[in-house]
């Protein structure tokens, strides 16, 4: 700690005193402005989407540069947290701050694969395949294994053999609509992604 006599006390409040009300008189400098420059984001395109990661389901801005044209393939440049979103308020956890490596990651992946049984490849089939080999599968094991009633003989209606793993980040409309799916069906497995 610094030792201040009664009488160095006394002149620094007073110069304080002076400057702070000269100040307030109208003596001060002008206000010094910066260079203004061009926003880097100003020519980018922005897109509102949530975070892939964990069930709370923050806001995201993404900042994508380019038209999708031969000579400037579109590509996301920066992202940060959306003020407007009610979850988060514009804030990210370390994970989502750094979510900008995972959309550039050359190990990510971004079209549906299919390993045949005995395979050691993975081959790439389109969005429709992928979708009419798992309603495909679902429909096989369901005939296969769907109980209609219990050994008293009362109607039960049961899939104990597939499961369902609901996404977080989704609306309560949306998980209310997939939860009427799933249990029509009479899947009794079904879980959210916020529990696991």
């Amino acid at each position: 700690m610094v030792n201040v006599s009664r009488r160095q006390f006394l002149k620094i409040t007073g110069a304080s005193l002076a400057g702070s009300s000269l100040a307030l008189l109208g003596v001060a400098p002008e206000t010094a402005l910066a260079e203004v420059r061009t926003y880097k984001l100003a020519r980018t395109t922005e897109t509102r989407n949530t975070c892939p990661y964990c069930s709370v389901a923050c806001g995201l801005l993404m900042y994508s540069l380019g038209d999708g044209a031969k000579n400037a393939h579109a590509s996301v440049i920066h992202i940060e947290g959306d003020p407007d979103h009610p979850v988060n308020r514009g804030t990210l956890c370390p994970k989502g701050a750094g979510l900008i490596d995972f959309i550039h990651s050359p190990q990510r992946l971004q079209y549906p694969e299919y390993r045949a049984p005995g395979s050691d490849k993975w081959q790439r089939i389109s969005w429709d395949d992928a979708l009419d080999r798992i309603s495909k599968l679902l429909k096989q094991d369901r005939d296969a294994n769907f109980i209609e009633k219990n050994e008293k003989g009362e109607t039960v209606n049961r899939w104990t053999s597939t499961g369902m793993l609901a996404a977080s980040a989704a609306s309560n409309e949306v998980g209310y609509i997939t939860h009427k799916t799933v249990r029509s069906l009479g899947m009794l497995g079904f879980d959210n992604q916020a529990r696991v």
